[in-house]
């Protein structure tokens, strides 16, 4: 523990982010540059807790006080070996993190909680200023092969975890570009591609092979990968969107949100679109749903200079702060505001999509909503009720659909493999291993639609499961628990 009166000393502090009125003119991120002044005096308000809870609320079990006082003393190699010890992408969580970790800090009892988020990102950018992050060679080969079918964040840790156990490792993507939704799907204002880049090719540089343009099941044989391959690990993400079957759905102006926010990433990166474009300039937006995907489209919409930019959720509005049924050190449903809220939004809770309304030509100009309140029934589950008199339309050309995934696509590769689902429609796994032989799952298709740092958290496991099942016991595990002399 660097300065044990350090989260007496300071308040919790963040550099600022970049004026909203400057960075809706530009995808570049809207995070200032990292100051490291900032954070070494945050990490001294790290308590070193007799039981660090933070360690729990983390996916990856990040070892959190001890970067900490690692960074307080300025031993940045330190600090990231420590943290790549658990997280093999601390550049990813440090910027599209929610940061669980933070929401069961010790600290964060009775004063806000240490801003560990902001520290990995400032230990990783540091270790790749500085060069701390050469390859990793693997220990030794087995002369074993293993296919990763999809390359979002589960995808990739678990490439990177079994190319270090010394497999051969092979990562088929069917896009054009590695990244899964880390590519296609978080806007670059928030992660700039050249982030995901720089990993990408150092995995490369370890010894990890890349096949883009590779559907398995459709232009690659999935008896090819069968024939050639050790183990195959299936993680290509949860793809299958929500939708909302009301009338009108079929009209022009109603798309899912990752039509758009892919369309996007990919104009920035300089990308031809190929299918009818989807833009907000000068539209009245309504953004349907919530959560993160919903704030993303606000923020691109924000950006495409939209006339107004409305984002309406079905729950009522959470509380600013932890109530009684949400006690430290749980997960908070309390209201967040994303710097995409903060460049301009309405933001309405308690309310149902009814009817899409069109003109004579068929395109969208309006949404018609009601209010609806909770209400108890008796013998069954509560539900939402209409509250009479509260129906009215909204004028809107153009609405985006935010409001989750269901689970993996299973036409094609997942039919063809025979693999079975669970009762949400998700690959079944025991151990990670799917029912069919030597065949394992992670991430988003085997848990559904969950956070990036999860889907690390579910990669490494795979990885794990993997190795033990084509050599008897995982190299993985010693690393697993943090010994850091395994790290170079």
């Amino acid at each position: 523990m660097g300065k044990p009166t350090g989260f007496l000393e300071f308040e919790r502090e963040l550099p600022k982010k970049r004026d909203p009125k400057e960075r809706i003119n530009d995808y570049n991120e809207v995070d200032a540059a990292i100051d490291t002044k900032i954070g070494v005096k945050q990490a001294s308000r790290c308590m070193d807790c007799g039981i660090p809870f933070c360690h729990s609320g983390c996916p990856l079990g990040n070892i959190i006080p001890e970067f900490n006082d690692a960074v307080y003393q300025s031993n940045w190699k330190l600090a990231y070996e420590i943290l790549v010890s658990t997280n093999n992408f601390p550049e990813f969580t440090g910027r599209i993190c929610p940061a669980p970790c933070e929401a069961s800090c010790v600290l964060g009892i009775n004063k806000p909680a240490v801003t560990i988020e902001y520290i990995e990102k400032m230990i990783i950018e540091k270790a790749f200023e500085e060069g701390y992050t050469k390859p990793r060679t693997a220990l030794s080969s087995t002369n074993k092969k293993v296919a990763i079918i999809g390359s979002g964040p589960a995808g990739l840790a678990a490439a990177a975890q079994l190319n270090y156990a010394g497999h051969s490792v092979t990562v088929f993507e069917r896009a054009d570009e590695a990244g899964g939704l880390l590519r296609y799907g978080i806007p670059d204002f928030k992660l700039d591609k050249q982030v995901l880049d720089r990993r990408i090719n150092l995995m490369k540089e370890e010894g990890v092979n890349f096949q883009l343009n590779a559907n398995v099941g459709e232009t690659i044989s999935i008896q090819q990968l069968k024939d050639e391959y050790d183990a195959i690990v299936l993680s290509m993400g949860s793809t299958i969107p929500r939708d909302l079957p009301i009338p009108g759905r079929e009209l022009k102006g109603v798309h899912f949100a990752m039509d758009f926010l892919t369309q996007q990433n990919r104009r920035v990166s300089g990308k031809k679109i190929e299918w009818e474009e989807i833009w907000a300039t000068h539209k009245n937006v309504i953004v349907i749903g919530g959560g993160d995907t919903g704030s993303d489209c606000v923020g691109t919409s924000n950006r495409h200079h939209a006339k107004s930019v409305t984002q309406i959720e079905i729950l009522s509005k959470p509380p600013k702060d932890r109530t009684e049924v949400m006690p430290w050190p749980s997960w908070p449903m309390i209201l967040r505001t994303s710097t995409s809220h903060e460049e301009g939004c309405e933001r309405k809770w308690s309310i149902v999509s009814k009817e899409f309304v069109s003109d004579d030509d068929g395109n969208l100009i309006g949404l018609k909503i009601a209010e609806v309140e909770v209400k108890s029934i008796p013998g069954k589950a509560p539900a939402f009720v209409e509250i009479p008199g509260t129906e009215k339309i909204l004028p809107c050309e153009l609405a985006l659909l935010a409001m989750g995934f269901l689970h993996p696509q299973h036409t094609g590769l997942l039919d063809k493999l025979g693999v079975d689902y669970d009762e949400r429609g998700n690959v079944k796994c025991q151990h990670y291993q799917t029912s069919v032989e030597s065949i394992f799952a992670a991430g988003d298709t085997r848990k559904g639609q969950s956070l990036v740092v999860w889907a690390i958290s579910e990669g490494r496991e795979a990885a794990r499961a993997v190795d033990k099942h084509l050599m008897g016991e995982s190299v993985l595990e010693a690393k697993e628990k943090g010994i850091l002399s395994l790290v170079h």
